[in-house]
């Protein structure tokens, strides 16, 4: 699989694992990152609105991040191998429409996945194309517990105003 914009096609999904959270995880993120009672301790989650210890929503979204680079070190590290040529990605302008819409409890497994949702040219960066990603995670239910929209330049192996492209500009 080659890493340039020609050859990415929306609507793939690319599955990226699962991730099981435990007290112990949970716990040691929210310590660290988001240290409020119903991420911290039994007790006052059961008190909460949760009703249970869950996870920070921002350890789901770390944790998907970290799947969705591997993944991509992983194919690109597979590429290399073949002797293929390896784009450099980025920057990325950023990420829109973060999600929890359900709470994510210690125990739980979640399996996330990435979408191509959109493949956008640039008049102005010809050499480069943004990618638009949804990435998901589903608990064991499959039930949806995090949905963000991402966003990457990412090189044209022919940038748009090239002869060879064969597209104006």
């Amino acid at each position: 699989m080659s890493t340039y914009f020609e050859d990415l096609e929306a609507g793939r999904v690319t599955d990226l694992g699962s991730f099981t959270f435990t007290a112990e995880s949970i716990k040691d993120f929210a310590a660290k990152y988001d240290p409020q009672p119903f991420h911290l301790d039994e007790e006052a989650a059961k008190s909460s609105i949760f009703g249970a210890l869950c996870a920070s929503g921002w350890q789901t979204a770390a944790v998907y991040t970290g799947m969705n680079i591997r993944t991509r070190l992983a194919r690109e590290a597979e590429a290399r191998a073949r002797g293929e040529e390896i784009a450099r990605w980025g920057p990325s302008p950023g990420f829109k429409d973060l999600k929890w819409p359900r709470p994510v409890f210690a125990g739980d497994t979640i399996s996330y996945r990435q979408t191509i949702a959109a493949l956008t040219n640039f008049k102005n960066r010809p050499e480069r194309g943004m990618l638009v990603t949804l990435g998901e995670g589903l608990n064991q239910k499959g039930e949806l517990v995090f949905q963000v929209t991402g966003q990457i330049l990412v090189p044209r192996r022919v940038p748009l105003d090239a002869p060879e492209a064969g597209v104006a500009r």
